[in-house]
């Protein structure tokens, strides 16, 4: 190829190349022009963050049992200080932390030239104020206040709280479509994390332009960030602290709720834990917790669930009356034990000749075991259904077990065995399979305070000042009890406190009348599960409490602890 031909076919490559190259850069500036200009602004403007406040949980009376206080950070602008060095050692004498930590935090804070960086926090505002003092004379250093959460009344109510966190893998790819994302705090257990849409806030900023270094050019706009929902729940922090107090040192749990409308007024569950620790990110506080072996996050009142013993008594004393396996004249004789085939089941005495009403007083197995064979287990269960166990009560609160009630069907399909006599035996008082939570006692008691009612039971009167069960109210179950019925055994409960022999006549002194049941609960590899549930006043109930102590031994110990809640109650005029 001559030298000519070469040139002109060098010069036709060339030109081809350029015109492929005018066509697609023809084709970015009509057909994606306006696209790269948007990238391009977006790319020069930038939004500088301002948190807001998380939402405040308060009590029925507009206590705070979980606010927001205000914490002050020392902040440096990258862009302004080309002399850091300085800076740092002015800042360093107020903060009382060397110039190399703050070296240290200002290196590990920095993303952009506009973002103010982090080189202290939590100081205090005494050294808040002298540090915005000296801005005159430091420039690119200010003050930052940011709400941090805080619970004035340290573990007061922490389960039902709950507490704050970073959030996790598992909740991210939940939440993340809700707007969520890896460097949030979000809410563990309790009201914390099962409202925490409505707590969290929505942050604002500055928007400011930057240039191709990331310095700021100029301020555009300003957006105010907005504060979480205030929630307010039917707790009553005075009943709470009582509660508290009492429970202090065992494990257990305690529930007083209104028996005529559901409100729980307190819940308790021991031991506890601060909520506050997380936020101070206490390590060793957090590592002991972590590492406790007693379940102190487990909210025993709506997550635990347990053997129910003779509290349970008053449900099968209403299937015998009302199926018309017994009736008020029906007498057994109690010969402190009863031998079913090989099985010897026992009383905890030799109560002779019973009937119903003084069998619930001395809380007598040998009459409940009779007739609970009467009854049958398939019967005991149905009614065991109608007084809300064996489903959540549904309570505005994670993690509610629902207990198991069995019956004959669910023991062939999951023991592959029949149903016995001494199935039912067990059934009749509480025991065997049978497993509830602490609410679904309260639940049951409150039955017989409020004339045969199954209220449900709730925590969160409103929202942002809007009750969320407004429109959707659940109506109360009425609970399978004739009026007759129901008096007579509203009667036998208020024996069991009354009379000499009622297992809960440690009561009687009270300046209170109380009613109800106690209950001593075998519990597989320790002590026994110690339970007491009633109301008060008895001719006008307001309140009904639970209280349950886990292998706290016999149902007296749980009545001892009913007795100093009570009192501790009408002593501050609560009653």
């Amino acid at each position: 190829m001559s030298g000519v031909k070469r040139f002109t076919f060098l010069r036709g490559v060339f030109f081809c190349g350029f015109a492929v190259l005018l066509f697609f850069l023809a084709g970015m500036q009509l057909v994606r022009g306006s696209r790269f200009i948007e990238l391009s602004r977006k790319n020069c403007i930038k939004l500088i963050p301002q948190p807001g406040a998380r939402g405040s949980i308060l009590d029925r009376n507009g206590t705070v049992l979980a606010g927001n206080v205000l914490s002050y950070d020392v902040m440096v602008l990258p862009q302004k200080n080309t002399q850091l060095e300085n800076v740092l050692r002015r800042i360093s004498p107020v903060l009382h932390i060397p110039v190399k930590e703050l070296r240290s935090s200002f290196n590990k804070g920095v993303v952009a030239p506009f973002i103010p960086v982090a080189v202290c926090r939590d100081i205090t505002l005494q050294q808040a104020i002298v540090v915005e003092e000296l801005k005159t004379e430091i420039p690119g250093v200010m003050v930052q206040a940011r709400p941090v959460r805080s619970y004035p009344g340290g573990k007061l109510a922490a389960h039902v709280l709950g507490y704050l966190n970073n959030i996790d893998y598992w909740r991210l790819s939940k939440l993340e479509e809700y707007g969520y994302t890896e460097r949030d705090t979000v809410g563990y257990s309790g009201l914390e994390e099962k409202y925490d849409y409505y707590l969290r806030p929505s942050d604002g900023g500055v928007s400011v332009e930057v240039d191709h270094r990331g310095r700021v050019v100029r301020v555009l706009g300003f957006k105010a960030p907005e504060n979480g929902r205030d929630i307010q729940v039917t707790l009553d922090s005075g009943i709470q602290r009582i509660v508290e107090e009492a429970l202090a040192g065992r494990k257990g749990a305690v529930v007083v709720l209104d028996p005529q409308s559901g409100e729980i007024l307190a819940m308790a569950s021991s031991p506890a834990f601060a909520p506050e620790s997380f936020i101070a990110e206490d390590k060793e506080a957090l590592r002991s917790l972590m590492q406790d072996k007693d379940g102190v996050f487990v909210n025993r009142a709506i997550s635990g669930i347990y053997a129910p013993g003779s509290v349970f008594k008053p449900v099968t004393a209403a299937a015998a009356l009302e199926t018309g396996k017994a009736d008020y004249s029906t007498i057994i004789e109690c010969g402190g034990s009863l031998k079913l085939g090989k099985e010897e089941f026992n009383c905890s005495s030799v109560h002779g000749p019973q009937d119903l009403k003084h069998a619930i007083e001395h809380s007598c197995n040998i009459y409940f075991y009779n007739i609970g064979i009467l009854v049958g287990g398939q019967t005991m269960h149905d009614y065991a259904l109608k007084f809300g166990y064996g489903r959540p009560c549904g309570v505005e609160l994670p993690y509610e077990a629902a207990g198991l009630v069995p019956d004959p069907l669910w023991k062939r399909i999951y023991k592959l065995k029949r149903w016995f006599e001494g199935d039912s035996v067990n059934f009749s008082i509480g025991q065997g399979d049978l497993l509830v939570t602490p609410l679904q006692v309260a639940r049951m008691m409150a039955v017989f305070a409020n004339g045969g009612e199954l209220v449900n039971p709730y925590i969160v009167k409103n929202i942002g000042g809007v009750d969320p069960r407004s429109g959707r109210h659940r109506r109360p179950a009425h609970a399978p009890l004739s009026p007759g019925h129901l008096a007579y055994l509203r009667e036998s409960l208020r024996m069991v406190v009354e009379e000499n022999g009622g297992t809960a006549h440690v009561l009687s002194p009270l300046p209170v009348s109380v009613a109800g049941k106690t209950g001593t609960a075998q519990a597989p590899g320790g002590r026994c599960h110690a339970w007491f549930c009633g109301f008060f006043p008895y001719d006008n109930p307001r309140y009904v409490i639970c209280s349950f102590l886990e292998n706290g031994g016999s149902g007296y110990q749980a009545t001892l602890m009913s007795k100093e809640i009570i009192s501790g109650m009408a002593g501050k005029g609560m009653i």
